[in-house]
């Protein structure tokens, strides 16, 4: 089974991208790249995909605009639910510049076979498409008190939690079922000017975004929450560390930790 974790660029912004495999019951970084252009994140995922293979793609975008103004469910979810980590979300609507090559991005993928899939069982080999997005979800994989605050602010206070981010991608989630087989030497280090950090961000973002999708495909919604439904767009967040409750009402994050 294939994972594909897509940090895309909203408009104009280069698209992080990771390749998770599972082989042997353990997950394995097939590729880690990043992309210029929405086409060319099309042409990597045709390039790492044939056809006929299994495949979930996690998007950290949101795919699914069905409102002209205002904000939609899953946004909403994710600011009451989450906003106290500071992990909610930005809100879209079909009004925004960015709706509709996001919503034709989500199209091509479906032009793919990749179906969206808010209501998955477990381990069902398919083609299918989610929406995630990595501040919640790094709250709930590493029980978080708060996000890691590496995307604003001066270099100097960005740099350690980007750092930070990187060893618990590789100390956490091999523990984690299914656990991601990864050494140091697999993920760029963190480098010290601005432009080079930000395509850091951007593939350990992507990485972030191929673990939600595994997580979802072997647990399914026993240890997974899905924000909103496909009419009204939905955000997937896993819960490795305790059991879901109803949808669009997470309980608090079990023994968050700094």
């Amino acid at each position: 089974m294939n994972f594909l974790g897509i940090d895309l660029g909203w408009q104009s912004g280069p698209t992080g991208l990771c390749h998770l495999q599972l082989q042997g019951g353990q997950l394995m970084l097939v590729d880690l790249d990043r992309q210029p252009t929405h086409a060319a994140v099309l042409a990597w995922i045709d390039r790492q995909i044939p056809a006929s293979e299994p495949v979930i793609a996690a998007v950290d975008a949101p795919t699914i605009i069905p409102n002209d103004t205002g904000m939609r469910l899953p946004d909403r979810l994710a600011h009451r639910l989450y906003g106290r980590y500071d992990a909610g979300c930005y809100p879209a609507n079909r009004g925004r510049p960015f709706a509709a090559p996001l919503i034709a991005f989500g199209q091509a993928l479906e032009q793919r076979g990749l179906v969206h899939a808010p209501n998955l069982s477990q381990q069902q080999a398919s083609r299918y498409q989610i929406e995630v997005f990595p501040h919640p979800a790094m709250i709930r994989l590493f029980r978080l008190p708060r996000i890691l605050k590496y995307k604003k602010g001066r270099l100097v206070e960005r740099r350690p939690e980007l750092a930070r981010l990187r060893q618990l991608i590789l100390t956490e989630l091999p523990q984690l079922t299914p656990g991601l087989s990864i050494q140091p030497a697999e993920l760029p280090a963190v480098p010290m000017t601005g432009a080079a950090m930000k395509a850091l961000e951007d593939r350990l973002d992507s990485v972030i975004c191929a673990y939600v999708a595994a997580h979802y495909w072997w647990w399914g919604l026993a240890r997974n929450q899905v924000l909103g439904n496909q009419a009204e767009g939905y955000i997937v967040v896993p819960c490795p560390h305790g059991q879901p409750t109803t949808v669009g009402a997470p309980a608090e994050p079990e023994g968050a930790k700094s």
